[in-house]
């Protein structure tokens, strides 16, 4: 690829604000499209606008003035032969009202609206113009851009660029031949430059065949990249592991249930992954409470009775010490040795734990991100386990894989059910194993919406709740005061309590405790010590308290749907009919009263996942850091699904077929990125 510092055409500063976008190259260059378009190509007379349009005008400036009532704004008036035009400015410069002066002839561009004096245009994007200046011959495009780097620069680079690449094709002509897209080169230059009779709204929604063109060339590239991901793990070896023939009979003969179809079903996978001598890399997602924790500790005794250690990793200490006290309850009795390790135990607890896990005698550690620093070192590690994986960077992942020599299997566990269209794109090299089915005897939680202001209602039921026996969370955002959201939080909740029920044991708990204090909160609670838990989203993840038949979340207006699903999923563990009542206040937003509406209408998890996709994007998601891989700057995964399942389902034969020219593809859409390996 050819370096932008190459080019003679290209200044220092001009590089340097290129660079602040995340631009280095030439392709990242020509790759860096509109946002929307701006429709110079005709002047629209004053008397032939109209409300709501954007229009470009031209005009002689016949008054121009600073105004200070209602507020301090810049006005002008623009005159042309059929009427006259208020141009309003609320933020202005010095040059501005120089630009403005009475006598000069100007272009405005702008929405239309009405003002004071009639038709007015607030802010709009004014040049000077003489009787001689000619209309664009293309639409004009606006770019995404940092300060300090201009519109007309960005307009002026991307036509250089233009003229040092020759655009060639990167794929045979063959894998363009049913759809009837553009070439590359002329899809670019019609986003660049499209003409004056190009439909403006199918190019702002991306429908057009320019964007379908490079939406699917971005989905090819990355569906390229993650097949050979999977491809290079398939080549590295891990030990073979034979299946279980006796421990993982006798823990499930020792179980008071027994597993669901879907639960077995999964544990078939994963078994037949760890007879593999290459690293199995498998996501095991499912619901909230559908028992993806026994199925991880199958796994581990496959793993244990081939001699092998292994590692369970969460991302909380709270949810590590339910871990911890699972497997204590599950494997002891097996004679198996298990280790605790994390950040908050004493030094001789901690030199304990390290020397067992080093000389093998520690057959499974359960521990949070302790077990990935140098000083953990693993004899024979085997399988390591992530719960919550997304809750990890991709390093922090990377870091306990490298424990082990060789190379460990690896079994990632996830309670927030990925969409479907993201496992394809985003997780398309791991292999997917989903439990779509919850065990027998749960009874369905149900959810109700309560406006802020029935809040004594709510604390009545709370207190009714809890005398009769029951245990309830109230769910607060924020731990401290905060005077730009002045949400309530869980501290004044818990004062505020204390003072509403005299007659219960309340308790409170927030990440900024000492994991002993936060641990000791959460014993009280799950042996019925407490009888009301005021809580942060801390308890999100892994409490599990089947006694626990009540929660109300504040401000769930605030939260996103899959934090509400999971902070939901806190109840109903048990057989009692359980109630998670969302408190929102009154004036609520559109993209808020559409969470409320999903999360309300729907139980499963998958469903009201692929709303959060839809209302938040995979960027917000995911969360970059976590992805390893560059996110979608052109397709959208819910827009171009179809071209996401074609690219999917070619990948592998071009890889076979035409490794050049997926090379050739991959460097211009991935760049170095293509080094980097997710896990």
């Amino acid at each position: 690829m050819t370096a932008l510092s190459t080019l003679k055409s290209f200044s220092k500063p001009l590089l340097a604000s290129l660079n602040k976008l995340g631009i280095s190259h030439l392709q990242a260059l020509l790759l860096h499209l509109p946002l929307r378009y701006i429709d110079e190509t005709h002047i629209t007379a004053v008397r032939d606008l109209r409300i709501g349009e954007a229009s470009l005008v031209e005009g002689i400036i016949v008054h121009a003035e600073v105004a200070y009532k209602p507020r301090k704004a810049l006005i002008a008036r623009l005159e042309d032969a059929s009427g006259q035009l208020t141009l309003r400015f609320l933020h202005f410069y010095p040059s501005q009202i120089a630009a403005l002066k009475e006598g000069n002839r100007i272009r405005a561009y702008g929405e239309v609206r009405h003002g004071y004096f009639g038709y007015e245009m607030v802010h709009p994007t004014c040049k000077a113009a003489s009787e001689k200046t000619v209309v664009a011959d293309t639409l004009t495009p606006v770019y995404p851009t940092v300060a300090g780097l201009t519109q007309a620069s960005l307009r002026k680079a991307i036509h250089l660029a233009f003229t040092h690449d020759t655009l060639q094709e990167t794929l045979p002509a063959s894998v363009y031949e049913t759809f009837h897209f553009p070439s590359f080169a002329a899809s670019l230059k019609m986003l660049h430059q499209p003409p004056a009779d190009a439909d403006l709204q199918r190019l702002e929604n991306k429908s057009t065949p320019a964007w379908r063109r490079l939406a699917f060339d971005e989905l090819l590239a990355q569906q390229l990249s993650m097949r050979k991901h999977y491809a290079r793990r398939r080549s590295v070896n891990a030990p073979a592991f034979a299946p279980s023939k006796k421990m993982v009979s006798a823990l499930l003969k020792s179980l008071p249930f027994a597993l669901t179809q879907a639960q077995q079903k999964v544990a078939i996978e994963i078994e037949r992954d760890l007879t593999e001598p290459h690293p199995m890399q498998r996501l095991l997602q499912g619901d909230v409470g559908s028992g993806k924790t026994i199925v991880a500790c199958m796994a581990a005794l496959q793993a244990i009775e081939n001699g092998w250690q292994v590692a369970l990793m969460a991302p909380t200490e709270i949810l590590a010490e339910q871990h911890y006290q699972k497997m204590l309850g599950w494997l002891t009795p097996l004679n198996i040795s298990i280790a605790w390790l994390t950040g908050s135990q004493s030094k001789k607890e901690r030199e304990a734990s390290l020397q067992s896990i080093a000389a093998g005698s520690a057959q499974f550690v359960v521990g949070t991100h302790a077990l990935f620093q140098e000083t953990v070192q693993f004899k024979k590690l085997g399988l390591a386990i992530i719960d919550e994986q997304h809750r990890f960077g991709v390093q922090q992942r990377l870091a306990l894989r490298k424990k082990g020599e060789p190379e460990p299997h690896q079994l990632m566990m996830s309670a927030t059910p990925i969409p479907r269209t993201l496992s394809m794109s985003y997780y398309a090299d791991l292999d997917v194993s989903v439990i779509d089915e919850l065990p027998p005897g749960r009874t369905p939680i149900v959810t109700k919406l309560v406006s802020d202001a029935r809040r004594d209602e709510i604390l009545q039921r709370v207190r009714e709740a809890c005398l009769a026996g029951s245990q309830a969370y109230w769910v607060c955002p924020l731990i401290e005061e905060s005077e730009a959201l002045q949400l309530a939080t869980a501290n004044d909740t818990y004062a505020l309590m204390q003072q509403a029920f005299p007659e219960l044991n309340i308790g409170l708990i927030h990440g900024r405790m000492k994991p002993a204090e936060k641990q000791a909160v959460m014993a009280q609670f799950s042996t019925n010590s407490l009888q009301l838990l005021v809580a942060t989203t801390v308890i999100e993840v892994g409490v599990d308290v089947p006694n626990a038949s009540l929660m109300v979340i504040e401000h769930a207006e605030r939260a996103g749907l899959s934090q509400l699903h999971q902070l939901r999923g806190r109840v109903g563990r048990g057989a009692a009919k359980s109630t998670c009542i969302l408190l929102y206040q009154n004036k609520l937003s559109e993209t808020a009263r559409a969470r409320l509406k999903v999360i309300y209408e729907s139980n499963d998890g998958f469903a009201i996942a692929q709303a959060d996709l839809n209302l938040r994007g995979p960027g917000e998601y995911l969360g970059t850091r976590q992805s390893g891989v560059p996110m979608l700057k052109i397709a959208d995964l819910n827009r171009d699904e179809n071209l996401l399942n074609i690219a999917k389902n070619m990948a592998d034969s071009l890889i076979q077929q035409h490794p050049q020219a997926v090379e050739a593809h991959l460097a211009r859409w991935m760049g170095s990125a293509e080094d980097l390996v997710k896990v």
